[in-house]
C-alpha cells in the first residue's frame, strides 16, 4: 500500500532539490530522516517535511502503522512555475532572470 504527500509551487529551482532527493530515494523512512536532519541544505528541511507529511497521512490510511516498515518508494521533483524578472545592463540592454520554483511528490509504502 502507498501514501503520498505533495507540496507544490516551492521557491527552489528542481535542479538543487534533486540533489537532495537523490541521496533518499529508496531508504527506509527513518533512515532518510537520520540523513535529511544533518545535512546542511534548505532542500533537506522540505523534503523532510514532506516525508513526515507521507508517513502521517499512511498512518490516517492504514491505522496505526510502525514507521519502521515505511520506506520512500519514489520521491521526484518537477518544475513548477517560472517567475521572469528583468535585469538592467550596461548600454540599455536588460537581462531575464528566471525564478524558478518546484513541486515535490514523495511516495511511502510499506514492504508489501
Amino acid at each position: 500500500m502507498q501514501a503520498r504527500a505533495i507540496v507544490r509551487n516551492i521557491q527552489m529551482s528542481p535542479r538543487k532539490m534533486r540533489v537532495v532527493a537523490n541521496m533518499v530515494r529508496g531508504e527506509r523512512v527513518e533512515g532518510a530522516m537520520s540523513i535529511l536532519t544533518v545535512m546542511p541544505k534548505k532542500a533537506a528541511r522540505l523534503i523532510a517535511k514532506a516525508v513526515q507529511s507521507a508517513t502521517a497521512n499512511a498512518g490516517d490510511l492504514w491505522g496505526e502503522i510502525d514507521t519502521d516498515e515505511l520506506f520512500i518508494s519514489e520521491i521526484f521533483v518537477d518544475g513548477g512555475p517560472i517567475t521572469k524578472r528583468w535585469m538592467p545592463r550596461s548600454q540599455g540592454r536588460a537581462n531575464r532572470i528566471n525564478h524558478r520554483t518546484s513541486h515535490l511528490t514523495v511516495v511511502v509504502s510499506d514492504e508489501n
